[in-house]
């Protein structure tokens, strides 16, 4: 059995640490794990399955020991440096920031919706944004069955993702502190603000969901709108979808496609109040799927509720599943 070796960049981080946690779980048996971090991390130490790992600063030779896959959660400007480099030593590299997602040479890959891409890749794989990814999970089969003809997105999205920073702004704030990270305080407030705004009044996270889902699904013309706010809720994100679709659809039929559909877990039953919760998807690598009903206001329409957790499967799990699928396929 061949034995891989594994680079994680940004070991330290919020992404990083969650990503070394499904690692644990998944317990690949013929993986050997090296961990790198900033000048400022590096040398601190990471318990894991039972070994103790210190932590490497990551430096442009650190791929020269030869790798077969490198996962980079450390922000754009260290993928942008450093993956290429890591490529050029023939090292595959799932990077979680959005350096290179709208690169045309580079696959943006949900593993549930098109892994097919996968094989395009020229040494970089790019994992899309937090909310993007459980959208399409939910959005894909929908997709190959009726047609999508427009989306409109809202969002409600967690302070982790914005990072440590993030949190403890929820945090601190509860104790009357102000705000380091965000713009306002968080505590008591939704911010229709994630990232900047730009020259058309969207923010960037907006444009991420809007072309990130074109370029998924392969629709680059696909009507998209998106309003994304931050709540104050520690982690997972909400999504409130409007889908129009092409063709007529009957409504159980459609809930049981979601039903059968990978990575999707459909928690609709409204005489219960049962539909899906931030905090039931925290830990979990499904996207739950719940309030399934039609939208009367257009012919072919539907509204529906989107939940997963913005760590794990919005990003660790994500890039987990793709070094998943490229083992698979060697197979």
């Amino acid at each position: 059995m061949k034995t891989y070796k594994l680079a994680l960049i940004g070991a330290t981080g919020v992404v990083g640490r969650t990503a070394i946690k499904v690692l644990e779980e998944k317990n690949f048996p013929n993986f050997e794990y090296t961990f790198f971090s900033s000048y400022k991390s590096a040398g601190k130490k990471i318990k894991f399955l039972d070994k103790e790992y210190i932590v490497k600063e990551l430096k442009e030779d650190s791929f020269d020991e030869g790798f077969d896959f490198a996962i980079f959660s450390a922000g754009g400007s260290t993928a942008l440096k450093f993956a290429p480099i890591a490529a050029s030593c023939g090292v595959i590299v799932v990077d979680n920031s959005s350096a290179f997602r709208m690169e045309n040479t580079v696959p943006l890959v949900v593993p549930e919706v098109n892994s097919d891409t996968i094989k395009e890749h020229q040494g970089i794989i790019a994992n899309p944004n937090c909310s993007t990814i459980q959208a399409v999970v939910a959005l894909k089969p929908l997709d190959d069955k009726y047609d999508i003809k427009r989306i409109v997105y809202n969002t409600y999205q967690a302070v982790s993702g914005a990072g440590k920073q993030g949190v403890d702004d929820l945090n601190d704030g509860l104790k009357g502190l102000p705000p380091k990270k965000f713009p306002y305080e968080i505590v008591n407030n939704c911010l229709p603000q994630i990232d900047v705004f730009t020259d058309n009044g969207y923010t960037k996270e907006e444009l991420k969901m809007i072309n990130e889902t074109r370029k998924i699904l392969g629709k680059p013309n696909l009507k998209i709108t998106a309003t994304t706010v931050r709540v104050p809720v520690i982690n997972s994100h909400s999504e409130s979808i409007n889908v129009e679709f092409e063709n007529d659809f009957d409504l159980n039929e459609l809930r049981e496609l979601l039903k059968n559909s990978p990575g999707i877990v459909v928690q609709d039953d409204i005489s219960h109040n049962i539909y899906p919760l931030a905090t039931k998807a925290c830990g979990s690598d499904k996207v739950f799927v719940g309030r399934i009903r039609r939208d009367d206001s257009i012919p072919y329409g539907i509204n529906m509720w989107v939940v997963a957790d913005n760590i794990r499967k919005g990003a660790a799990s994500n890039a987990v599943q793709i070094i998943e699928k490229i083992i698979e396929e060697r197979k």
